[in-house]
């Protein structure tokens, strides 16, 4: 039935034209994770596409850390981005009138769970939780489901300490996003830290899709030189988002457009959606709840 909707949308939401009035430009906003660069350029043919489609002069913004995108979102200057789960949250707690998610990324599995792992340089020693006691632990971004929300979470209960720095980790830092995490363990700038995978395929590749894998496309790292030594429960994929105030028609063409990607242009699709996988399918709000209630209790 999914397959039949946004066969049915796409058929009519490709080849009606927006009205000039209806919006002067489109704006797409694009977590951190990678340098800014990096990320223009792995979204540059989805800027294309979006501005052929609506004929509206669109423009990617690639802020610093994943606040920047969440509150261009709320203020209205951003109108489409792929949030992770805890940055939904953090939106929709905000201001539940702000966005819609409309899509979720579905694996080559099937489903639209991934996962936060933890890593290490492979020369450093450490195999597990316990031998990164009294070392630099790395966050992402505080914003971030599986940088932060998820690990902070799950890893005091395996540990049975808090992430406060010198309790458990000698020290608790936060890197600026997942890249730069990747980054600072491959140099051994802190000896271990978290980022996301789908945790399908090989560990040498970065698995099918991810930071990892992005990093590993980028030339960034050697698989072979880092260990895995942690990993979480599967966390929801977050979702594609679109600002709710957008004209409906406007909403079914991006949601269309994103949807038929895979099939259109699949290389368009892996830059964008960080490596290989089936495509984007329809999310509601309900598959978030239960991030939406741990983002309450970090909060609290």
């Amino acid at each position: 039935m999914k397959h039949l909707i946004l066969a049915a949308l796409a058929s009519t939401a490709l080849t009606t034209p927006v009205m000039a009035d209806d919006i002067s430009e489109f704006r797409i906003g694009i977590l951190g994770g990678e340098n800014a660069q990096d990320r223009l350029n792995s979204n540059e043919c989805l800027r294309a596409k979006t501005e052929e489609l609506l004929g509206v002069e669109t423009k990617l913004f690639a802020p610093a850390d994943y606040n920047g995108v969440i509150q261009g979102l709320l203020g209205g200057t951003i109108d489409m981005a792929w949030l992770g789960a805890s940055g939904y949250a953090k939106t929709y707690l905000s201001d539940p009138e702000a966005v819609e998610p409309v899509l979720v990324k579905v694996n080559v599995d099937g489903g639209y769970g991934y996962y936060s792992v933890g890593f290490a340089h492979k020369d450093s020693g450490i195999e597990a939780l316990e031998d990164v006691k009294g070392k630099v632990f790395g966050f992402g971004d505080p914003n971030s489901t599986s940088g932060y929300l998820i690990p902070s979470i799950e890893i005091p209960q395996a540990t049975g300490s808090t992430m406060q720095s010198g309790d458990y980790f000698g020290e608790v830092k936060f890197t600026g996003g997942h890249e730069q995490t990747i980054v600072a363990v491959a140099n051994g700038d802190i000896d271990a830290g978290v980022t996301w995978a789908d945790g399908l395929g090989n560990w040498e590749d970065g698995y099918n899709s991810g930071a990892l894998r992005k990093a590993v496309d980028a030339g960034l790292i050697d698989m072979n030189d880092l260990v895995q030594i942690w990993q979480s429960k599967p966390i929801p994929e977050g979702p594609v988002v679109l600002r709710k105030a957008l004209p409906e028609d406007v909403k079914v063409k991006m949601t269309a457009l994103m949807a038929s990607m895979p099939a259109m242009d699949y290389d368009c699709y892996y830059s964008v959606a960080a490596g290989e996988s089936k495509g984007f399918q329809p999310i509601a709000h309900d598959a978030y709840e239960v991030i939406i209630e741990a983002r309450k209790l970090k909060s609290n």
